[in-house]
């Protein structure tokens, strides 16, 4: 085993080739730094490894006190393997604590583990606790506690947890649990892990939202009822639809405290004004908010104007227009593929967000993923889209678009629609307020839905295509793509991972799986008091990062 700390002592094989890739122009800055650090390679010898400083912390002169009123949905909790919104972990963020955490820039940087190593080929990783970690009711936090969260993670019998999608490679798939000998506590404060194959997704995943740590205790309800944690703040108020609270446990000490600074606010406020972007910005105007949790579509250029500062951030964050294989005509892969080619994703992104984005080419995979490989865009041909609609016996179908009321993802259905009839094709749409939209996003036939960014590609694709996993709204079920995503998964030099990525691309491209028509920037809004809150790639809330000035 190569072993290595956080200080990059020893250094693992694949990151010296990732640095090398990075300075012959094949990875970018942000890809380098999430696959290194995803090796266990401290954000600072990652950075060593390119010949950059680490970034200086921004937070020196953080004043301590005060609340930030933050304008978010607010979401009824759940066991956090089952959480399928951002705004439920932004919540629960506050008492329960991750394992590593994803950046702005890229890295993944230790949280409740001090360090982590991977042997040569992925198939082994080393966790190293933190040490000093206590529970807010004053029990020690150890290696046991890791392995037991780690191990409900694997726990495929439990309906919608995504976790074990993503833990694929220590479940056994006949139990569909942890495999015996998957998860190894070596002493109170290491643990290991022996994975099946190899797999550079494990630590990434561990960042995901739904990988937030609970107590022995939880019993996989509310978390807020018991609110048994690590974190530095505890629920104070939880009224779904109308106001979320975070106050500081003033009877706990945050073991962050010493490692990142913080946390500095006393009350964080959640307020929910729904999905009307004008409620947002009259609630702004009147001095009810001080931080938006996004702004949209044209709503942008007025926070701009009212003079809130802005922060913007390029995502691999995108809205799927995707067809529900298990919904005749969509098992039929003609009827997929005429209604994809008759929609110009250009033409999406500048009616549906406003330009504000990238072009993207049906396939989910961003440009700024590691694994990206560039290949042919679709063709956009509304006269053989037709034509073969009719030619599969489906030319005078009627087809039902489905979304959410949400500004811009209305406006990106509507114009998805509106080229469909320009092509001869019968199309209605019905828009769904977000209460009745998300109780059976999985089932509409023919719908829009909104994908936040993971780190990896590779993490998108296993959540979203993936045969038989619970967030597959596409019953997309292809034995050669879940062949070819494992082997994607498995360390390799940039040539060869991207030969795969591009047989993947290509499939679901070929398959007809969706209409992905763009990546889009997303945005956030603040008074000038608000500091350390920028926008965040997948939109989490490091509240120990945020402060407010007097």
């Amino acid at each position: 085993m190569t072993i290595h700390d956080t200080f990059g002592a020893k250094l693992h094989p694949a990151a010296r080739m990732y640095a090398t890739e990075h300075r012959a122009g094949q990875l970018s800055r942000r890809e380098f730094l999430t696959r290194a650090t995803a090796l266990g390679v401290g954000a600072s010898a990652a950075y060593g490894l390119i010949g950059l400083p680490t970034p200086a912390r921004a937070d020196a002169h953080a004043e301590m006190g005060g609340t930030l009123r933050m304008e978010m949905e607010t979401k009824a909790m759940k066991d956090p393997r089952l959480a399928d919104w951002g705004e439920i972990h932004n919540f629960y963020r506050g008492w329960l604590d991750y394992l590593v955490q994803y950046e702005a820039d890229g890295a993944i940087t230790p949280m409740l583990l001090e360090s982590w190593e991977a042997n040569d080929d992925a198939t082994q990783f080393t966790l190293k606790v933190r040490e000093g970690v206590t529970w807010n009711n004053g029990d020690p936090f150890t290696a046991d506690d890791v392995a037991r969260n780690i191990a409900l993670w694997c726990d495929g019998t439990v309906e919608g947890n995504t976790m074990a999608s993503r833990m694929v490679q220590l479940v056994d798939p006949e139990t569909d649990m942890a495999r015996d000998g998957a998860i190894e506590v070596v002493n109170d404060l290491t643990v290991r892990l022996n994975l099946a194959a190899p797999d550079i997704t494990v630590i990434v995943s561990m960042a995901d939202y739904p990988a937030a740590i609970v107590h022995s205790s939880f019993d996989g309800g509310d978390p807020s009822v018991n609110p048994i944690g690590t974190g530095a703040y505890l629920p104070e108020v939880n009224e779904v639809g109308v106001r979320q609270v975070l106050a500081r446990n003033t009877d706990h000490t945050w073991w962050g405290t010493k490692v990142f600074g913080g946390p500095y606010l006393d009350r964080i406020e959640y307020i929910d004004y729904g999905t009307d972007p004008a409620a947002k910005l009259a609630a702004a105007e009147s001095g009810e908010i001080d931080i938006t949790y996004e702004t949209t579509g044209d709503f942008i250029d007025i926070f701009d104007a009212i003079g809130w500062q802005k922060s913007e951030v390029v995502t691999a964050s995108t809205i799927v227009v995707r067809f529900n294989q298990d919904s005749p005509p969509f098992d039929n892969r003609d009827v997929r593929r005429a209604l994809q080619m008759a929609v110009d994703n250009k033409v999406v992104l500048e009616l549906g967000y406003n330009g504000r984005g990238e072009v993207a080419d049906n396939h989910h995979v961003c440009p700024i993923h590691p694994e990206y490989a560039p290949v042919d865009p679709p063709v956009h041909d509304p006269a053989a889209a037709k034509a073969m609609l009719d030619a599969a016996g489906f030319g005078e179908e009627t087809f039902e678009l489905i979304s959410l009321d949400d500004a811009w993802q209305a406006a990106t259905s509507d114009a998805v629609a509106a080229q469909l009839r320009d092509a001869g094709i019968d199309v209605q749409r019905r828009v769904m307020p977000g209460s009745t939209f998300w109780n059976g996003w999985l089932e509409y036939p023919f719908s829009a839905t909104d994908w936040a960014m993971r780190p990896l590609g590779v993490q998108v694709l296993a959540l979203a295509y993936k045969s038989g996993v619970p967030w597959n709204e596409t019953a997309y079920a292809s034995e050669e793509f879940d062949a070819l995503l494992a082997e994607a998964m498995s360390l390799a030099d940039v040539e060869e991972r991207r030969a795969v990525m591009a047989k993947i691309e290509t499939l679901l491209q070929e398959d007809g799986v969706v209409i992905q028509p763009y990546w889009r920037s997303i945005f956030r809004h603040f008074t000038d008091k608000v500091q350390g809150a920028d926008m965040h790639p997948s939109f989490e809330h490091h509240h120990y990062k945020w402060w407010v000035k007097t």
